[in-house]
């Protein structure tokens, strides 16, 4: 019987994975980012020591500000997080709590950014939280290779195999888990500047 029930939760697995991959689009320009007014959804990342950060809507005591970036090899990455150290903390006098999400492995958060920044940092290198706030897409073989030829081993970054990034976003979710903000852009080369980001932290404090 045990083993009847143990079969039975790895093929729930296995379909569950299967689906989730088989959502992740092909294209950017196909993601269907999660709305706001919406549920925010839960998701588990990791911190730089390895260790698991749960993400429950359903138990937050502060906003939430969630940026999602593609990694520390990314330099239009690079350059929106020292673009934002300008707000970072005005947003956190707000009552925010400010996390950043990269796809990079726990262990090289920090050290694969082309400067020191205080901010948290967290793994997605899964891409879990990305599919869940429905951001990720699956890079094609040409888009992979090219990558490499200039340098980016995203296997070697993320420690996967999945050849999957997140289309850079920002979210914005209340003490309620309510997603009160989001903006996204396929082209990864357009970020939302800072300014923007601090009156949408603003502006998101009242509700709907």
């Amino acid at each position: 019987m045990k083993n009847t029930a143990h079969r039975a939760l790895l093929v729930f697995l296995l379909i569950g994975t299967t689906q989730a991959l088989a959502a992740v689009p092909d294209d950017p320009t196909l993601v269907l980012p999660i709305e706001p007014g919406s549920e925010a959804p839960a998701f588990v990342a990791k911190e730089v020591d390895g260790r698991l950060f749960r993400f429950d809507p359903a138990h937050l005591s502060h906003p939430v500000l969630l940026i999602f970036y593609r990694g520390g090899w990314c330099p239009y990455c690079n350059a929106h997080l020292h673009d934002l150290q300008s707000v970072e903390p005005k947003i956190v006098a707000l009552g925010y709590r400010v996390l950043f999400l990269s796809t990079d492995r726990p262990e090289i958060l920090y050290s694969s950014l082309k400067e020191r920044v205080n901010y948290h940092l967290l793994s997605d290198s899964g891409l879990d939280a990305a599919r869940a706030f429905g951001i990720a897409y699956r890079l094609d073989d040409a888009s992979f290779a090219k990558m490499k030829s200039f340098g980016v081993d995203l296997e070697a970054a993320q420690g996967q195999t999945l050849h999957q990034l997140p289309v850079p976003s920002v979210f914005i979710v209340d003490h309620t888990g309510i997603v009160r903000f989001r903006y996204f852009n396929p082209d990864f080369r357009v970020r939302l500047d800072a300014a923007s980001v601090l009156a949408a932290a603003q502006n998101a404090l009242i509700p709907l």
